[in-house]
Formats: C-alpha cells, sequence, structure tokens
C-alpha cells in the first residue's frame, strides 16, 4: 500500500481516521473552556480582583500579558517532555486535568485563588495543547493526502469553540456572576477529556500516542515514576507560578525587588537576547542559501508576533472598550463579543481557502511575503475603523455595534491570510538541523505577543474606579489607542508589500 492510500484496516469515518472525531470534539470543549474563561478574564479582573484598586486597568493589563505569554510558553516544556517521557495520551490527560483545576479553582471568590486557578491553567496547557494537534497529524501517514482537510476540520473545531463559549460563558456572568461562567468552562473542559477518554476505551486510537519509550516512562527518579513524578512536579510548581503572576509593585501596592518590571517580563527579555544570539551563530556558519531562507524565517516569525499583538488585544483592551463605549443594546455582552472573531474564522475560511485554490489555477497566488503583508494591513485597517468610531459617539461616547462588527470581519481576514501559512513556511525556510528548534520560537511568538498586548493595555489604561467608566474621555483615550495602532500596522505591512519582492528572491523556491 502506497504513503498516500487510505489505510482501511484503521476505523474510518466519513473518508478520515475515526480518531480525528474523537480529537475533533476533545479540542472543540477544550477550546470552549479556554475561550470561555479568557471571555470573562479582564472583565473579572477589572469589575471583581482590582476593583478596590485606583489603577485597576494598569494592573490587569499586567497580568493578563504575564497570563498569555506564560500560556503559550509553558506548550514548549509541555512538548519536550511529551515527546521525551509522557507521550501524547498521558500529557492530554494531564493537561486537560490541570486545566480542569483551574476552571473550577477560578469559581472560588478568593483572590489567591484567583491566581493558583491561573497557574493550574498554564501548566496545563503546556501539556495539553501541543500534543493534541501533533496527535491529529499521527493519524496519517507521511505523504496521506488526507491530512490537509483533517486538519482543516481539526481546526474548524477549535473555532466553534471559540465562537460558542463566550456566548454561553458570557451569558451564564451576566444572569448570575462571574464564578458561573467560570464554572461552565470546567464543564467544557471535562467534557473534552471524556471524549478522548472514550476514543481511548474503545481503541480508536490504536498504539498512537503512547509513551515514546516505556522504560523511561517508568523510570525511577528519587524512587518514583517519572510517570508519577512529572504530575506531581507539575502540581508543585503552581504555587510558585501563582507568585510569579502576582509578585510586583502594580498589584501588591508596594516595592518589589523588580519594581515595576514584571518577572515574565525579565524573563522574556533574557530568552529573546539569548535566542538572537543563539540565531547570529547559526546564521554566522551556515551557507549563504541556508542564511537567506533562515533570514526570511526569523522575519515570517516576527511579522507574525507583531499581528498577534494586536489580534490578542481582543480579549484586554478591546473587550473593555466593548463593555465601556460601545452601544451594545442587548445584542450581546462586552464578553460575548470574543465568539465574533471564531464566527467570522468559520464563515471565512472555506471562501478564503477556495480563493487560494482558484488563483493557484490561474497563477496568481500570492507568495507569502505577500500574504503577510496584506494581513498586516487588514489588521491596521481594522484598528483604523475602530479609532474613527468616535466620530459616531453619542453625548455618552458610546459608538454604535456595527463598528466592532466590522473590525472582527476584517481582523479575521487578515488572520487567514497570515496564521495558516506561517507555520508551514517556517519548516520549509529552516535548515533540517534546527527545525525543532525554529518551531520552538514560532510557538514562542505567540508568547512574545502578549508582551506586546501588556505594553500596549498599559498605554490605554483607565486610572480610575469611579463607576462610570463610560464616557467621551475614555473613548477617546481607546481611539486615539487604537488610531496609533492603526498607523504601526499599516506602515509595517506597506513595508512588507514593497520589499515582498525582495523577499521572494531569499526565500527561492518556497512559495
Amino acid at each position: 500500500m502506497s504513503d498516500t492510500a487510505v489505510n482501511t484496516q484503521e476505523p474510518q469515518m466519513f473518508g478520515h481516521p475515526k480518531g480525528l472525531f474523537y480529537l475533533f470534539f476533545a479540542e472543540l470543549w477544550e477550546r470552549f473552556s479556554f475561550y470561555g474563561m479568557r471571555a470573562l478574564l479582564t472583565l473579572y479582573m477589572v469589575d471583581e480582583i482590582f476593583q478596590s484598586l485606583s489603577n485597576r486597568d494598569y494592573a490587569t493589563a499586567v497580568v493578563y500579558a504575564s497570563y498569555g505569554s506564560m500560556v503559550y510558553a509553558s506548550t514548549v516544556i509541555g512538548g519536550q517532555i511529551s515527546d521525551k517521557i509522557l507521550g501524547m495520551r498521558s500529557s492530554i490527560f494531564l493537561g486537560g486535568i490541570l486545566m480542569a483545576v483551574g476552571h473550577f479553582v477560578l469559581a472560588i471568590e478568593n483572590d489567591l485563588a484567583f491566581f493558583l486557578a491561573l497557574a493550574f491553567i498554564i501548566v496545563g496547557n503546556g501539556f495539553f495543547k501541543p500534543n493534541i494537534s501533533t496527535f491529529v497529524g499521527a493519524l496519517y501517514k507521511d505523504g496521506d493526502v488526507r491530512k490537509d482537510s483533517g486538519f482543516t476540520i481539526f481546526y474548524m473545531g477549535i473555532n466553534i469553540g471559540g465562537w460558542i463559549a463566550p456566548l454561553l460563558c458570557g451569558w451564564l456572568a451576566m444572569e448570575y456572576g462571574y464564578h458561573y461562567g467560570f464554572g461552565l468552562a470546567g464543564i467544557g473542559m471535562l467534557t473534552g477529556l471524556i471524549f478522548f477518554w472514550s476514543g481511548i476505551k474503545k481503541n480508536i486510537f490504536g498504539n498512537k500516542g503512547l509513551p515514546p519509550n516505556q522504560e523511561v516512562f517508568e523510570k525511577k527518579v528519587f524512587g518514583i515514576p517519572q510517570k508519577t513524578l512529572i504530575p506531581v512536579i507539575s502540581v508543585l510548581a503552581v504555587p510558585l507560578i501563582a507568585y510569579i503572576l502576582s509578585a510586583y509593585e502594580a498589584i501588591a501596592g508596594g516595592e518589589t525587588f523588580l519594581g515595576d518590571e514584571t518577572i515574565v517580563g525579565l524573563l522574556f527579555k533574557i530568552i529573546g537576547i539569548s535566542i538572537l544570539v543563539y540565531l547570529g551563530k547559526i546564521m554566522f556558519n551556515a551557507t549563504l542559501e541556508e542564511r537567506k531562507k533562515l533570514f526570511m524565517a526569523v522575519l515570517i516569525t516576527f511579522f507574525m508576533t507583531m499581528f498577534w499583538g494586536f489580534h490578542e488585544l481582543s480579549g484586554s483592551v478591546i473587550t473593555l472598550f466593548a463593555a465601556r463605549n460601545v452601544a451594545l443594546d442587548g445584542i450581546m455582552t462586552a464578553a460575548q463579543t470574543n465568539s465574533l472573531n471564531s464566527m467570522f474564522i468559520i464563515i471565512l475560511a472555506i471562501p478564503i481557502s477556495l480563493l487560494w485554490g482558484y488563483l493557484s489555477k490561474k497563477g496568481l497566488n500570492p507568495r507569502t511575503p505577500y500574504k503577510f503583508g496584506f494581513g498586516l494591513i487588514m489588521a491596521g485597517v481594522c484598528f483604523y475603523i475602530l479609532s474613527i468610531s468616535k466620530g459616531s459617539a453619542d453625548e455618552n461616547g458610546m459608538v454604535p455595534f456595527a463598528y466592532l462588527l466590522i473590525m472582527y470581519f476584517i481582523l479575521s481576514i487578515g488572520e487567514l491570510f497570515m496564521s495558516p501559512v506561517g507555520l508551514s513556511k517556517i519548516t520549509d525556510l529552516s535548515p533540517k538541523r534546527i527545525v525543532a528548534f525554529m518551531m520552538g520560537i514560532w510557538f514562542l511568538s505567540s508568547a512574545y505577543a502578549f508582551q506586546i498586548v501588556g505594553f500596549i493595555s498599559k498605554q490605554l489604561a483607565i486610572e480610575s474606579t469611579d463607576a462610570n467608566v463610560g464616557g467621551l474621555d475614555t473613548l477617546g483615550i481607546y481611539t486615539d489607542g487604537f488610531g496609533l495602532i492603526a498607523q504601526y500596522a499599516l506602515g509595517a505591512g506597506i513595508i512588507v508589500v514593497i520589499f515582498s519582492p525582495l523577499m521572494k528572491k531569499l526565500m527561492g523556491n518556497v512559495h
């Protein structure tokens, strides 16, 4: 049987391995829990956790940035542990359980519980997120023509979860309180684990996802098998991470040994400098052709980091803008507006995919640099839309909901121009000996994006504990800030488009 043939000996469903659909629902519910919680997080910090602080927006911004950075950085560590010791199945279970615990702890009305909950989710996501995506790929043999469509189906599950979760969790939070919304997110995570467990019990996955080496899995360290030691260390790491999230001046209200610098921010600066030095050494020793492609891989990662930095403002500043300055008029709550991006991704993914196919047949499919440039331009346009919304504000500083709707529509187009092609281009452009290293940098780019989110959010912080947080003053702060973001995004996008012919030459035969 050729590699591209369908293996009919494995359980099949709708022309794909049956395991795909168990992973589809497991990921759908995991994303339900993650995005349901994220939709509430910024509002919960402003309204509850930091409500009494005069700098509540600022404190919220630094916690949200640190949390987001650590959530994505943890996937690099979790992926390594899975590859070497646990295997995908055990990692997914461990991560899912820790994340479920985190969501349920968030339902406890206590400030200490809040930081512990975030830490549980950070550690759990590190084990869960990288492994379930890898598991999808493991269902197909190398060269299987169904793999791309399989990932498309899986990606749709992610966005269905991201679409439904803010609607339901946001409704519960509005009707009964934030903690009910967080509780529903926890139930969503457990539901995902039940789907995954049922697939294992039915032997849907065969021998896939098991520990890479049973001896290493069972090997004792300090008299404890590694399969037991790793979960123990993971739980013990939770209080330390909770401390890192909370131990700085903006929250503590007094001086810390770092002043107002976050531990996470300092750590990421050190990591960033180390990566640049190591990349410089690699490029120095590389051939000219490798150097050209590696330079492009670094550029693509940089542009993607910039885009995600603007994109992830949806869970922080844009949510606060929706709460304070958008006339939602019973259409949806501010938390529920977080569903709009996933909704548009679901609507637009297939048409844009068909567009690329049509243009390819005509020989007009844009090369990657052009797509990245247009994606950044779309990000700039969407923030420009928000910046001009102040011209339609009423006497209370409230702008029509249509501006937010159009903004998310354009942002989603930009995402579909960039995100689906970026990851594959990193593998194509990186020398084979450092592909794993470059993949790690790619995943870290999302973590660095949250440092951008934190910086911008702190600049747009409304320093007030007044109940009246809507109004022309807050509208001015937000729309002026959105205007600056639009200038940076548009400028970056235009520069990329202008230099795309040069970038095409550097990429060689990589499209």
